[in-house]
């Protein structure tokens, strides 16, 4: 069980926010489901964090694509094993070049570490400041039929995780006051990605307020 200070869902958002399963258990179909989130986040009333005191500003891309007939799926990456944060578990973004907006920095990142285009912006969630002194932006964007390949460069891995399962039962779970993400073999992804993935969770896709400002980050998020 979470410690008690850890944030917890809120109350549904106000309408016209609402949840992206259907009656039969199931996702919306694309369209219904991209119209449900873009409400969903214009809800939410995102917090914007000043950056001051050495913080620098950065952006992730939570991305939503589709393929075929198959679910929904948004990606996660593995660093490269060398540079920032080797070997964690992230979303395509970085650090935002001088005069660049969060969106643009967002989708510029997703490109350049996974080929992905031609992305919807649909809304943002919370900032989120990490313990290694950033400020992250988190931007949901919808595309449609697309290929991820990983950046050598950058990205060890590009992995596709289906949209459901970010609201399958166990997730997020916590182990010793951590939140652990669990999205597939081997995927298990702590704050501040994890952190950000379980806001869009609650809030893009369940319509439910969630605050995750005081998820706490294991030590070896802070290289």
């Amino acid at each position: 069980m979470p410690p008690l200070h850890t944030p917890r869902p809120g109350p549904a958002l106000p309408s016209p926010a609402g949840g992206v399963m259907g009656e039969a258990g199931q996702l919306l179909p694309f369209d219904l489901l991209k119209a449900q989130v873009t409400a969903n986040l214009a809800m939410l009333r995102p917090v914007s964090v000043p950056v001051g005191d050495g913080l620098r500003r950065a952006a992730v891309a939570v991305c939503v694509l589709r393929d075929g007939e198959r679910p929904p799926y948004t990606i996660v990456i593995k660093r490269a094993a060398r540079g920032r944060n080797a070997g964690q578990w992230a979303l395509p973004g970085g650090r935002l070049e001088d005069g660049e907006q969060a969106t643009e920095g967002a989708l510029r990142e997703l490109d350049e570490e996974t080929a992905v285009t031609g992305m919807e912006v649909a809304g943002v969630l919370d900032d989120y400041v990490t313990d290694s002194g950033f400020v992250i932006t988190p931007v949901v964007a919808f595309g449609g039929p697309a290929d991820p390949r990983p950046d050598a460069r950058e990205v060890a891995s590009v992995h596709r995780v289906p949209l459901d399962r970010l609201l399958a039962p166990g997730v997020p779970r916590w182990n010793q006051g951590l939140l652990q993400m669990p999205l597939g073999p081997g995927i298990v992804i702590h704050a501040p990605t994890g952190a950000i993935l379980w806001q869009f969770a609650e809030v893009a896709l369940r319509g439910r307020e969630l605050r995750v400002s005081g998820v706490s980050q294991p030590h070896w998020t802070r290289t």
